[in-house]
């Protein structure tokens, strides 16, 4: 591998270790989407809430103390009560979710988060192995997991897009209003990164193509 195809192999390696962080600090947190009622259905409080993958927030406050009478905030000082999806922890309540959204859509959502991780950490093997006798034939395999794990971010944020949608559109729940918050960010740029670095470290690693009509493959640079 030529000086100049490694260093573009660094650049892929760091764009794709940046979606790597972005992707696990969405998967842990729960700052997906934010939701809120209509300030007409609160008599003395307010009620916000926001989930991810794993658990939802929600978060009383009296709306006296609420200085521009903005519900769906998130840093809204008060009494939090967090509870986790019962369909991943049997032992918690999680009455509010089941009023709030539909079951399938997190069971969902989350498995694709973990077959996410799975892929970036048989990805992240691969690339390692690749280091220290100058494997870089395994780069090859390590990029197309890595654009998998990107891919299954996506449908993973489009399987939460759905699930606020339907919260928001059903009449059995109390939320009118809602914004995705830092969490759906970071989920949304590390599929950018781990898609296109895995699609660029793949194009990167690949042997030097013939550049003359008497050249072949074989008289490309031998890969140890």
């Amino acid at each position: 591998m030529s000086q100049t195809q490694a260093l573009k192999v660094r650049v892929a390696l760091f764009c794709i270790l940046v979606g790597i962080v972005l992707a696990m600090v969405a998967v842990v947190t729960d700052y997906w989407a934010v939701l809120s009622p209509h300030m007409e259905h609160n008599n003395a409080t307010c009620e916000a809430a926001h989930f991810g993958l794993w658990r939802i927030c929600t978060t009383r406050v009296p709306v006296d103390d609420i200085e521009d009478k903005n519900c769906g905030a998130i840093t809204l000082p008060g009494e939090k009560n967090c509870s986790y999806f019962r369909h991943f922890n049997p032992g918690e309540s999680s009455e509010i979710f089941e009023f709030t959204t539909q079951k399938e859509y997190s069971i969902s959502a989350a498995a694709i988060a973990i077959f996410s991780l799975g892929f970036i950490i048989v990805g992240t093997i691969c690339a390692l192995l690749s280091f220290p006798k100058k494997r870089d034939y395994l780069l090859r395999p390590a990029s197309m997991f890595y654009a998998f794990a990107g891919l299954c971010i996506f449908v993973s944020v489009e399987v939460m897009r759905q699930s606020v949608k339907r919260m928001i559109d059903s009449e059995d729940t109390v939320w009118i209003e809602y914004y995705y918050s830092w969490s759906f960010a970071c989920a949304c740029a590390a599929f950018v990164l781990l898609f296109l670095g895995g699609l660029a470290l793949l194009l990167f690693s690949l042997p030097r193509m013939p550049q003359n009509p008497w050249e072949s493959c074989m008289d490309a640079e031998p890969e140890h």
